[in-house]
């Protein structure tokens, strides 16, 4: 299983707007591309101080290849979104994280 992670840190001014964008439109359609089994969104608890709020957005994936797929097929079209809608307010990178274990007591 991987968790393909991107972490985002949104300028205030476009803060709530974006908040609602990725809870109601592209965290689903991120899932609707049937790439990832479930997603997770987290505030990060550190001041920046570049000032803005920073977030983890986790999406889980079966397998390499499935992730391998979503770069191929989807990948562009869902960052352009973001783009058109939030340029310049928004940094993001992203990171590939492999579960090692799980467990839940």
């Amino acid at each position: 299983m991987l968790i393909y992670n991107v972490t985002i840190n949104i300028d205030d001014s476009a803060h709530d707007e974006w908040i609602n964008w990725m809870k109601n439109k592209h965290i689903p359609d991120m899932l609707a591309t049937g790439k990832f089994t479930h997603a997770k969104m987290t505030r990060i608890l550190v001041e920046e101080k570049t000032g803005g709020t920073s977030y983890s957005i986790q999406y889980t994936c079966p397998d390499r290849l499935t992730l391998q797929r979503y770069y191929q097929e989807n990948a562009e079209t869902m960052r352009a979104d973001g783009q058109k809608l939030f340029a310049n307010k928004f940094v993001a990178f992203r990171t590939e994280l492999e579960v090692i274990s799980q467990q839940i007591p």
